[in-house]
Formats: structure tokens, sequence, C-alpha cells
């Protein structure tokens, strides 16, 4: 796998799915609550719910296996089941798995929901937030059969209370966000940005160029050729799909190398510098400034302060 871009990208930004919540519910009920994560997700793993939130018009509907994908929504509302009568309240920041683990353990003929969030290192927010609409409905198609599957599990330890069942839950986290990318990645049509490019089968060739030797001087021409399309072919193709230019996209994949090398490690600026395809450290510097903001040695300082003690 040694062409795995959104693997190697998702290694850079440091992102997590993690689950945090989670209830049942029977009869006629309604959930709301603020949300207090940039990037959330709430997966039906049993029956049926509709979706409201600060920017959508109609509820979404959302069946067994379903999972929407919320992108800095501020509030959120969740419907189920039928009645006559005034709907059983459920406020969604105080849900937590007890409710879960003190029910049946089928759940029979009851709705359950489960939320989560995704967790992501500065970098990660910027590029998987402009990644991604408002509101993204990933669908338990018959070809996304594994994301109900990774949902049953996710279920089965929450109610089992079995020996290791928190670190078996980080673990189906993780596997259940890679899961929701790539059905989304496969049901939807993608803004551009960076993760349509990644997942963009006539860009693989170029990218992969570049992702293995980001210190080449790149030329347009050998990338198109890599892809093989002309020059002026690859570079429309690319700008609509990165929403970028080929050689935007390669400074900016030395910025995230840039940045994870600062936070992760001690090598001089000078060698950094040179290792990334620049001639000079005021050349390096310069670019990351104007990418990130702050100069190279402020940035590592300031995670450095930042990161808490052992």
């Amino acid at each position: 796998m040694a062409d795995d871009q959104l693997s190697e990208v998702f290694d850079h930004i440091q992102i997590r799915g993690l689950m945090s919540s989670g209830f049942a519910a029977r009869g006629h009920w309604v959930a709301r609550g603020a949300i207090d994560h940039p990037l959330k997700f709430i997966a039906v793993a049993r029956g049926r719910a509709r979706l409201t939130t600060d920017s959508t018009g109609n509820p979404l509907a959302l069946d067994t296996g379903d999972v929407a994908i919320l992108n800095n929504q501020a509030w959120l509302e969740l419907r189920g089941g039928a009645g006559d009568g005034p709907p059983h309240d459920i406020d969604v920041t105080t849900a937590s798995y007890t409710s879960l683990r003190e029910d049946d353990a089928d759940h029979a003929g009851a709705d359950v929901v489960l939320g989560g969030h995704v967790a992501l290192n500065s970098v990660g927010r910027t590029l998987l937030l402009q990644a991604l609409p408002p509101v993204g409905h990933v669908r338990a198609s018959p070809a996304a059969t594994h994301l109900r599957d990774r949902l049953d599990q996710i279920l089965e330890e929450l109610t089992g209370d079995r020996v290791g069942s928190a670190f078996a839950i980080r673990q189906h986290g993780q596997l259940l966000l890679l899961g929701m990318l790539r059905a989304y990645v496969d049901q939807a049509e993608l803004p551009s940005g960076w993760l349509r490019a990644l997942t963009d089968d006539r860009l693989r060739p170029a990218l992969s160029l570049m992702h293995a030797e980001p210190a080449k001087p790149w030329r347009l021409e050998t990338l198109a050729s890599a892809s093989a399309m002309s020059r002026t072919s690859f570079a429309t193709h690319f700008r609509t799909v990165a929403g970028m230019p080929p050689l935007t996209y390669l400074n900016r994949w030395r910025m995230l190398l840039a940045q994870r090398a600062l936070r992760d490690g001690d090598d001089p600026i000078g060698s950094l510098a040179s290792d990334l395809g620049y001639t000079s450290v005021s050349a390096f510097s310069s670019a990351f400034k104007r990418e990130v903001g702050e100069s190279p040695l402020r940035y590592r300082h300031r995670l450095r302060d930042e990161k808490p003690a052992p």
C-alpha cells in the first residue's frame, strides 16, 4: 500500500473517530441539544430517526445503518417513533451509554442512536472541514453493509460490559470513521478539495510522485505524463478536483510534512528545509509563514508549550 495517500494524510492530521454518546428510545420521542464539536456524526444502529440541524431544510430521514456527518453545525434535533401524545424528551448533550447498558440487550422495538465526533489537529480541522458539506448523509446501501456491521459491533461492546470494551469501542470508532468517509466518497459528489483529490483515480499517479518525493522540483509536464494526460488537461482536471493548481498542492503537502516534523521531531530548521526541497532556511521560513501564519521556530515552541505534561 505504498501509494495509499489517504492513510498517509490521516496519519499527519491525527484523525480519530471517538464515540461519545447514545440512547435507546421507544414510542414517540425527540432529542435536542447543542453541538460542541466542529465535526460530529450521528448513527442509527436500530430503527429510524429524522434529523434536523441549523442548516437543513426538511428533516433528513435516517434508516438503520445510516450515518449523518455534521460539519460546523450549532444544534441538532432528532425525532422518532409515533404517537398522539407529546414526545418523550431526550437531551442529547447528556445522553450516555449507561442507558444502553441498562436497557434490554436486544433493544426490541427501540430506536437506538449513537453519537460521536471526529478529533483532529489544527491542520486536520482546516482540511477536513473544507472537504465536507454542512450535513453529509451516508446511507447503509448494499455496497456499504460494513457500516451496519460496525454499528452492531459497537452496540454489542456498549451493552455487553465485557473486559476491554472501552479499548474495543475506540478501535471500532476509528474504523467506523474510515467506513463513513469511504462510503460517502462513493455515494456523493465531493466538493473540490484534498479529500476529493486523494480519491481521484486519474490523479493518483501524480499524487504518488509528489507524496513519495516532496523535495523534488516537480514540473507540470512530468506530473501530467505520469497521469497519462496532456499538460493542459492535467492542470485543468487537477484544479477542478483539488481546488488548487498542482504545484500549490505540492507546497501545501510540504507544509503539512513540515508541521508534523516540527510538532513531533527535533530536526534543525535547516535540515528540515533541505529535506523538503528548499534552497535556504529563509525560503522555507517564508513559505511556512505564508501558509501557517507564523515562523517554523515559533510554531514548534508554541506547540511544545501547549503540549500537556505526561
